[in-house]
């Protein structure tokens, strides 16, 4: 979670999303984001808080798919600095 938005990664999620993915929330925005690209699968965020998850997802996306991989296989997702 960082400036009142909440990353979630539902590793399991492949039957609508095919791709590795997070779900964002922010107030009543919902969004779900391709960490390869930060490409928008699903939903909206308004343009400040998009911006910066896909900062966050840039910079962090090693760690993102090294998660998505862990969860896929039913591992312990490591946490992950938020945006500062």
């Amino acid at each position: 979670m960082f400036y009142g938005v909440i990353v979630n990664m539902y590793a399991l999620d492949t039957d609508k999303h095919h791709h590795p993915h997070i779900h964002v929330r922010y107030n009543e925005y919902k969004v779900v984001l391709r960490i390869l690209d930060g490409e928008i699968l699903d939903g909206s965020l308004p343009n400040k808080q998009m911006k910066l998850v896909q900062a966050w997802i840039a910079i962090h996306q090693d760690e993102l798919i090294a998660d998505w991989q862990l969860a896929s296989e039913g591992q312990t997702p490591f946490k992950i600095e938020p945006l500062r």
